[in-house]
């Protein structure tokens, strides 16, 4: 489970090689410090940067970058070194931003060599700072921990190396920065997710007075908008980024100024490194802009879609970008140029101050114009993508009134990820972009019941809530048997108060349970202890090396427990099974899904704000609580659920029972 850290807050490493991977709305240096027992660098010998990106045990970028990828092996890390500080800039007299403050918050994770993210820090807060050191890896007793800093120097590199006790800080910072303007014409512009080739949105505003383009981490000098992978982490409350897909290929380079979305090869690659799936049918000859389902790097047409998807998000999230950092420039200048007007006496009177404010507003309308034209051009494409992607998706990844489901069967395999519901924006509406997650799931899911902010008002009444929270659960929780081998998944519910027994009913009727909802604190008792027992017994197992040796007929298929009307009928020790639940089940095949009003058990105070950070909250009516740390948007998230009178979750979930039954034979 990843660990999604606050300032200051540790978190044990049980990997020595690892990857420091760092992403940024605009390109950034990034380098490290070797420091002692007593934090103290020793010298410049200490420092690895572009200049000299190489030190024992670690290795950094050459280049300024908005993505980069940090090798860390701390076995090879020298004994006397007891701390590695990584640290991003900005680099200077290059033209790009100077302040943080000006692009997207940082987000850096520290991975596996396998890209599994074992904690990951979004550096929030930067304004003025043009230097920030990040996070440090810290040895202690004989153990390694991840920390994170994020405190950063409005002073830049020169003030952040002279905090770290180096005497030639000055010296030092130039050098690098002498070293990054050498290599700046190999600057990768922002990333995409996955290193996916798309392209940029165009600028949406011209040039100013001076004749240059508004800087923007989503314009001309900041490229691509890097939406990240969570967590999964989409836009995920919590804070998690999407989840990285691996395997992409370097971004090509970016289009012309002025160009849109480009939907030809070879502006995405479609093909993946040998031995590659069928290839995607090209597009037809007088037809080159026509989408393709499918038009994306993976070794399977469901990676294709999958990276396809998320690549339509970036777009989205970039577009989107542009246009609402076109209308504030807009709003600025039309600012600026009305305080002139005003800020002198002789225009206050007559027919000079009216001409004035006229041409500010005529400019100002064009200028919302030209970017209000612009992003319809590109929503128009993505429309147009949306269109072939939506009937071509797998039923994982597909909405329940999507005709795959009538043609439904169990599958063989468990596919790669799993659709949570839908994703837009005010701009983009009625355009949805499907919200996949990786699997298995990497963190529980929290349905809130409570009051909510929906965006059309609608459901006020607590008890209409608590249902359609309900309803979202055995859609989801239908959707994972769905989409899992016979035998693979199986779930288990509490209802302590029997309130949900309409809603569970599809679950209930068609025998998917392993058994029938727990009711009264007994039957809270009793499952919590079995699913507990049961992670103790599997983390034993795995830290001792005897995975194998489980008992017989133990059950290894991956467990969900739907808790409803929490926290009627749990006591002090049912809580603390559910938050070690929460904590330590994903890890070992054990999921929870509350369906929960947060307001409720606010008698517990502080006790359980972990268990709600641990878990990803959706809600049963669309909101716009999904936050993207990279651009600022704020995702209006849309629950899928099924279609008013469709019988097509129950014939599904009676599919699933019936080859339940035929593999327990």
């Amino acid at each position: 489970m990843t660990a999604e850290l606050v300032r200051g807050q540790n978190h044990p490493l049980s990997q020595a090689r690892l990857e420091i991977r760092v992403s940024a709305g605009a390109p950034i240096v990034a380098g490290a410090t070797l420091s002692d027992e007593h934090g103290k660098v020793h010298g410049t010998e200490w420092v690895a940067h572009p200049g000299a990106p190489t030190l024992p045990g670690l290795e950094v970028s050459r280049q300024a970058a908005a993505d980069h990828r940090l090798a860390v092996d701390l076995d090879a890390v020298p004994e006397s070194v007891h701390r590695v500080s990584v640290l991003l800039a900005l680099p200077t007299g290059v033209g790009g931003p100077v302040r943080f403050g000006a692009v997207a918050a940082p987000f850096v994770a520290v991975t596996g060599l396998d890209g599994s993210e074992v904690a990951s820090y979004t550096i929030t807060g930067l304004d003025a700072e043009s230097a920030v050191v990040a996070l440090e890896l810290y040895r202690r007793q004989g153990a390694w921990k991840v920390r994170a800093i994020g405190q950063g120097y409005a002073g830049g590199l020169a003030e952040l190396l002279a905090d770290q006790n180096l005497p030639e800080a000055g010296l030092l910072a130039s050098g690098i920065n002498d070293a990054v303007a050498q290599g700046v014409a190999r600057s990768v512009q922002a990333p995409l997710q996955g290193d996916r080739s798309r392209q940029q949105a165009a600028p949406a505003v011209g040039p100013d007075e001076g004749g240059t383009a508004p800087t923007s981490p989503y314009g001309t000098q900041g490229a691509s908008s890097a939406v990240p992978p969570s967590p999964a982490t989409p836009p995920y409350s919590g804070g998690q980024p999407p989840q990285n897909a691996p395997g992409y290929p370097a971004p090509a380079d970016p289009p012309a100024a002025g160009g849109g979305i480009n939907y030809s090869h070879p502006g995405r690659q479609s093909t993946a490194p040998p031995p590659p799936a069928p290839p995607a049918p090209p597009a037809q000859p007088g037809q080159p802009g026509q989408p393709v389902a499918g038009d994306a790097t993976g070794w399977s047409m469901d990676e294709r879609l999958y990276n396809q998807v998320w690549g339509m998000f970036e777009d989205l999230a970039r577009t989107t970008a542009a246009y609402r950092s076109a209308v504030d420039f807009a709003d600025s200048r039309m600012e600026k140029e009305l305080d002139q007007v005003l800020s002198d006496p002789r225009s206050r009177i007559g027919g000079q101050g009216d001409a004035a404010r006229e041409a500010a507003q005529a400019k100002h309308a064009q200028l919302v114009d030209q970017a209000r034209a612009t992003l319809d051009r590109d929503l128009a494409q993505l429309t147009a993508e949306s269109d072939v992607v939506e009937p071509a998706l797998p039923a994982a990844y597909a909405r329940w009134d999507n005709p795959v489901w009538h043609a439904y069967r169990v599958p063989m395999e468990t596919p790669m990820a799993l659709r949570l519901g839908d994703l837009y924006l005010p701009e983009s509406d009625p355009l949805r972009i499907p919200m996949l997650v990786r699997l298995p799931l990497e963190r529980g899911l929290w349905i809130d019941s409570g009051q909510s902010g929906s965006l059309d008002g609608s459901f006020h009444d607590s008890h209409d809530l608590s249902r359609l929270a309900l309803e979202a659960a055995v859609a989801h929780a239908a959707r994972l048997l769905a989409v899992h081998p016979a035998g693979d998944f199986t779930v288990h519910v509490i209802d302590p108060a029997g309130s949900g027994a309409q809603a569970l009913a599809p679950l209930v009727q068609t025998g998917v349970l392993a058994a029938p909802p727990a009711v009264g604190a007994a039957g809270v008792t009793e499952v919590l202890g079995r699913l507990t027992q049961r992670v103790d017994l599997v983390q034993m197992a795995v830290r001792g090396g005897a995975s194998e040796s489980l008992p017989p007929g133990f059950d290894t298929s991956e467990q969900l427990l739907i808790v409803n009307d929490f926290p009627h009928g749990f006591d002090d020790r049912a809580v603390n099974q559910l938050r070690y639940l929460a904590d330590e089940g994903p890890s070992v095949g054990v999921h929870l899904m509350m369906v929960a009003d947060r307001e409720e058990a606010a008698a517990y105070g502080p006790l359980l704000d972990p268990l709600w950070r641990s878990l990803l909250r959706l809600t049963p009516v669309p909101e716009d609580h999904l936050a993207d740390p990279w651009v600022g948007h704020a995702w209006t998230y849309e629950p899928p659920l099924v279609p008013p009178g469709s019988q097509v979750l129950q014939q599904v979930l009676t599919q699933v029972a019936a080859a339940r039954r035929s593999w327990n034979r």
